[in-house]
C-alpha cells in the first residue's frame, strides 16, 4: 500500500521536526514538491508567524553542531549561505568570538596534542587549524600547546 502524498504545509513541517532549517533551505526543499497554485512564500511566512520556522533558532543549533569543531570564519560563512545575514550576524560573530582561541587549542588538542617538533609538522597543524576557518591568532596560541593546569 502507497504511502499518502503529504502537503507542502505537512511536508515542512516533517522537515522541521527532524531539524531546525533556515528559511532559505526550507524554501529550497518545499519548491521542488510545490505543485501549480502552491504558494511558498506563504507558507514560510505562516510558519514563521506560529514560531515553527525561526532565524534565531536555527543559528543557534548551527553553532552548537559546528563550534566543537569549527573557528569562526567557517561557521559564519555557513550562516551567510543560508541566509542569515545583517545585525542578527553580527551578533552572532560577537558571541563566537570570545570562544574562538579556547575551541581551537581544544580541536588542536584532540587532533594533535604535541607541540610540533620540526617546521613541517608545525605547518601541518597550522594548515589543518587554519582549514578549519580558525583565525590567525587564535592558531598562534594553539600551536604553543595546552596551557599547563597550575
Amino acid at each position: 500500500m502507497a504511502a499518502p502524498q503529504l502537503s507542502l504545509k505537512g511536508r515542512a513541517l516533517r522537515y522541521l521536526s527532524m531539524r531546525e532549517h533556515s528559511r532559505l533551505e526550507l524554501g529550497r526543499k518545499l519548491s521542488r514538491y510545490a505543485e501549480e497554485g502552491d504558494d511558498v512564500e506563504a507558507l514560510l511566512d505562516l510558519l514563521e508567524k506560529n514560531n515553527w520556522l525561526s532565524q534565531e533558532r536555527f543559528s543557534e543549533a548551527l553553532i552548537h553542531r559546528r563550534s566543537a569543531r569549527f573557528g569562526n570564519s567557517r561557521i559564519v560563512a555557513e550562516l551567510q549561505s543560508h541566509g542569515v545575514n545583517g545585525e542578527a550576524l553580527q551578533e552572532l560573530k560577537s558571541g563566537l568570538a570570545d570562544s574562538e582561541t579556547e575551541r581551537c587549542v581544544d580541536v588542536w588538542t584532540r587532533k594533535f596534542g604535541t607541540v610540533a617538533a620540526d617546521p613541517q609538522a608545525r605547518n601541518k597543524q597550522m594548515r589543518f587549524l587554519l582549514q578549519r576557518g580558525f583565525s590567525q591568532r587564535a592558531v598562534q596560541v594553539a600551536l604553543k600547546g595546552a596551557p599547563e593546569d597550575d
